[in-house]
């Protein structure tokens, strides 16, 4: 069995910075692609950043780039989503997931969490 765990949510004020953390254990190895996607309310699930397995490449989504920053410890089977500078409009909830090959989609994820809240308010 694969299981991702995401944590590191919570309330965070506009302006501010938050760390997500991302726990992957079982059959996922450090080869695997990881990457962030958030669901606001109403709204569909959207990607937001990726990386390979080295971290040498990542993608970011338009809305997050320069301020979020993807990284990984292969060692800890671990991926994390530093985020600077929120808005209002990051509040979403922030899922981890793993997949073969690095995608914008999430139809390329094999493996997903359950999810961590993230609230900016000012």
């Amino acid at each position: 069995q694969v299981q991702v765990v995401e944590s590191g949510g919570g309330l965070a004020q506009v302006g501010g910075s938050k760390r997500l953390s991302c726990a992957a254990s079982g059959s996922v190895h450090s080869t695997y692609a990881m990457g962030w996607f958030r669901q606001a309310p109403g709204k569909e699930r959207e990607f937001v950043a990726a990386t390979i397995w080295s971290g040498t490449f990542t993608l970011y989504a338009d809305s997050v780039k320069g301020r979020f920053t993807i990284s990984r410890d292969n060692a800890k089977n671990a991926v994390y989503l530093q985020m600077n500078s929120l808005r209002p409009e990051d509040t979403a909830v922030y899922y981890c997931a793993a997949a073969l090959k690095i995608s914008r989609s999430t139809s390329g994820y094999d493996y997903w969490g359950q999810g961590t809240q993230v609230t900016v308010s000012s």
